[in-house]
């Protein structure tokens, strides 16, 4: 079965992108949650009226996320936990942590955007990259001293 995906699906296509999948999944999942629509001319029509008005949103929003990402890129966070000997940390700094630090410094970035392997465990700089839009990444410089 054809479909128009109206969203963008990650291992499918593009918003826009006509595909071709399995009936049951466009019948069951794809078309009950808005995510596509069937491939007929009318709805061509639409969804391609729909992607031009997302291509601007899109447009205005990479822009509005480059500027933040200049902002974030120069500011250093510093997070005090308590370590022991070899500069270990009872615990470790997460992506909230990182995301708390951020908001007092009047940054509101969702921990789910803060791009972290793994938590950090060790004292000293580190590079966390943060992921403001699907295109635009910035590196903010967090900073892990030891509590007195």
């Amino acid at each position: 079965m054809e479909v128009i995906l109206r969203e963008d699906i990650d291992k499918l296509g593009i918003r826009g992108e006509m595909v071709k999948v399995a009936a049951g999944y466009a019948r069951n999942f794809l078309l009950p949650k808005k995510l596509a629509v069937a491939a007929t001319d009318a709805n061509r029509k639409i969804v391609e009226q729909e992607r031009q008005s997302h291509l601007r949103k899109e447009a205005k929003q990479i822009g509005e996320a480059q500027e933040l990402a200049k902002l974030v890129g120069a500011v250093t966070v510093t997070i005090t936990r308590k370590a022991g000997e070899g500069d270990h940390l009872f615990g470790s700094v997460t992506a909230n942590d990182i995301a708390e630090a951020l908001t007092l410094q009047h940054f509101n970035v969702e921990r789910r955007k803060i791009q972290l392997d793994e938590p950090i465990r060790t004292l000293g700089e580190h590079k966390v990259t943060v992921r403001l839009h699907r295109e635009v990444t910035a590196d903010v410089t967090v900073n892990v001293v030891r509590e007195e």
